[in-house]
């Protein structure tokens, strides 16, 4: 699934829509961004897995980066969460693959569980405006 280029609106915000499996864990979707190096080794030795480059977002809670994630709404599918929480939080466009699995963790500031799936995404382009720019950082490493 790829994402349709959205205006620039503020972040989806609060609880109304929010998800909650059986269990009643908040879900939460995330995905990992990543992209083919532009510049290949001049020393001929690297393989097609070292050309890839991940981005990663600030939190906006601690010095940590990870990757964009938030919560899933009953108004959009695993795939549409995804793309949309890496417009809102990284301000890139691009397309979703398959999930790659879920996890349940504790939330650190409540202490609640959550379940996260995490899907890949390969960025296709990275814009200069998006809803979190002023709260958040990105920063693309490599392999």
């Amino acid at each position: 699934m790829q994402l349709r280029k959205m205006e620039c609106l503020p972040s989806r915000t609060g609880r109304d829509l929010q998800r909650y499996n059986v269990q009643g864990c908040r879900q939460v979707v995330g995905c990992i961004p990543y992209r083919i190096a532009k510049q290949s080794s001049i020393h001929g030795t690297r393989g097609p897995i070292d050309d890839l480059e991940f981005l990663l977002v600030s939190s906006q809670k601690s010095p940590r980066m990870m990757f964009p994630k938030g919560g899933w709404e009953v108004d959009e599918s695993l795939e549409e969460a995804a793309i949309r929480e890496s417009f809102e939080e990284a301000g890139i466009y691009g397309e979703v693959g398959k999930c790659l699995g879920k996890w349940f963790f504790k939330s650190k500031s409540l202490g609640v569980l959550h379940e996260g799936f995490m899907l890949p995404l390969i960025v296709m382009e990275e814009i200069d405006d998006w809803p979190e720019k002023h709260v958040r950082q990105r920063l693309w490493v490599h392999t």
